[in-house]
Formats: C-alpha cells, sequence, structure tokens
C-alpha cells in the first residue's frame, strides 16, 4: 500500500485525528457529533481555556452543507479547522474563511499522516452565550457555588448563562467551562435537558 492517493473516510480519519490533536495538544477532551445550532459538529475540542471546532471532510465528502456549518461552529468555537482528505487539498480555502485552520489527511505508505496547510486563527465571531449554552444545568450550578453566587434555582439555563456573564470576567468563566467540559460525566446525561 505505498500509495499517496488512497481515498480516505471519515471512518479512516477519526483515530488518526485524535492521535494527531492529543500529541500536539496535550490535554484534550474530544466530543463528537455534538449538535451546535443546526449542525452536528464532528468534533469539539476542549483544551485549557479553549474549545476547537473540527469539521471532517474526507475524500467523500463534498462542501454542500459546509457554508452553514462554518456559521454555526463560528458561534461556539474560540477557533476551527477544517479536517481534509488530500483530495480537498487545491479548492478547500475558497470555502471557508481566512481565520479557519486546515489539517491535511493522506496515506503515506502504510501510514496515515496529518499535515497543518493553514493554522487557526482566533475565530471574531464567537459568542460567549452560545459557548455557555454548551454546559448542562448541574455544570453552570458547579460555576455559580464556585463563584459564591446565588443559586437560581428557579430560573432558567438562559438566566444563570446571564448572570455568570455579567458577575464574572469572561477569562475566568472560560476556564471554568473549559474545565467543566473535561470533568463532564456522561452518566449523568438526563442533566442536559434540565
Amino acid at each position: 500500500m505505498e500509495r499517496m492517493d488512497a481515498l480516505l473516510y471519515d471512518c479512516d480519519i477519526r483515530e488518526p485525528l485524535f492521535d494527531y490533536l492529543e500529541e500536539r495538544f496535550g490535554k484534550a477532551r474530544m466530543f463528537e457529533e455534538k449538535i451546535i445550532g443546526k449542525s452536528r459538529a464532528d468534533v469539539l475540542m476542549v483544551t485549557e481555556g479553549r474549545i476547537t471546532g473540527l469539521e471532517i471532510k474526507s475524500d467523500a465528502d463534498t462542501y454542500e452543507r459546509l457554508k452553514r456549518q462554518i456559521r454555526d461552529y463560528d458561534k461556539y468555537c474560540d477557533e476551527n479547522y477544517v479536517v481534509i482528505g488530500r483530495s480537498h487539498a487545491k479548492h478547500v480555502e475558497e470555502h471557508i474563511p481566512a481565520y479557519w485552520g486546515v489539517l491535511v489527511v493522506s496515506v503515506n505508505g502504510r501510514e496515515i499522516v496529518i499535515e497543518e496547510m493553514r493554522p487557526a486563527l482566533q475565530n471574531p465571531k464567537m459568542k460567549r452565550e452560545l459557548q455557555l449554552a454548551i454546559l448542562w444545568r448541574a455544570e453552570l450550578q458547579n460555576i455559580i457555588e464556585q463563584n459564591h453566587l446565588p443559586h437560581y434555582r428557579q430560573k432558567s439555563k438562559r438566566f444563570v448563562r446571564e448572570k455568570l456573564l455579567e458577575k464574572l470576567e469572561w477569562n475566568r468563566l472560560k476556564l471554568e467551562v473549559c474545565e467543566e467540559l473535561f470533568e463532564r460525566d456522561y452518566t449523568l446525561l438526563e442533566e442536559e435537558e434540565g
């Protein structure tokens, strides 16, 4: 299998991508297939104080939904990458904003190789209130308790998010949001509905 032109599918890309990200960024937590806005994010990666969106476009994918996906990723993430098979390398930059990064996945011999074609820059369109909306009610309550704020138990999640944004300095709040996501316990899944 000494081919550089092998077609890669989403299932071929994910595991090598996670290995690459963990090697490059160290402590990271990956969330797959997370609904953000009207899109399903392939991967949200949480690192200390940062949420990175990764949209996978394998060699078998088209750009058909990418415009909407970009709008949604931009609302929730601090930075974004499109992760592409080599067949997209020539034209991908025509389809993404200048601040999106590009990771190219290819086959070299028996190895899958990932190279950064373009680094991701700070996303200028991220909405703080939407980033907070990723948290479950219990996670919002944890932040309230850590900061000795009133509990607002009878209030909506939206009200609680607005109070956190009003009362806490963003850089501190952002670190706490990322810490809550690192610690997320999916055995408490029903909390997400609360």
